[in-house]
């Protein structure tokens, strides 16, 4: 189960914080987390499965979002979320 309001507090940048980057990527985090354990017990989650793609994909536009406006924010925060970050192509 996700305690929201615990999350929200940890990866805030003020008390108002609600839907900063950092907030929603941590969300959607605590998020596919649960659905990926759920997934594991129910494999034939069809419906379920797809809507762990969508969270997937949610997260790294968000992430992708996150890495073009502030780098070091991104890093911190997948390091502090465990997410493994793709190769980064420096043009």
């Amino acid at each position: 189960m996700i305690d929201k309001q615990q999350t929200i507090q940890a990866y805030a940048k003020s008390a108002n914080d609600t839907g900063s980057t950092a907030v929603q990527v941590a969300l959607l985090t605590e998020r596919i987390n649960n659905l990926s354990r759920h997934l594991t017990e129910n494999k034939k989650d069809k419906h379920g499965q797809r809507g762990l793609q969508l969270l997937n994909g949610q997260r790294r536009r968000l992430l992708k979002y996150l890495e073009r406006t502030n780098y070091d924010e991104y890093i911190a925060l997948t390091d502090q979320l465990s997410i493994r970050r793709g190769q980064r192509i420096v043009r």
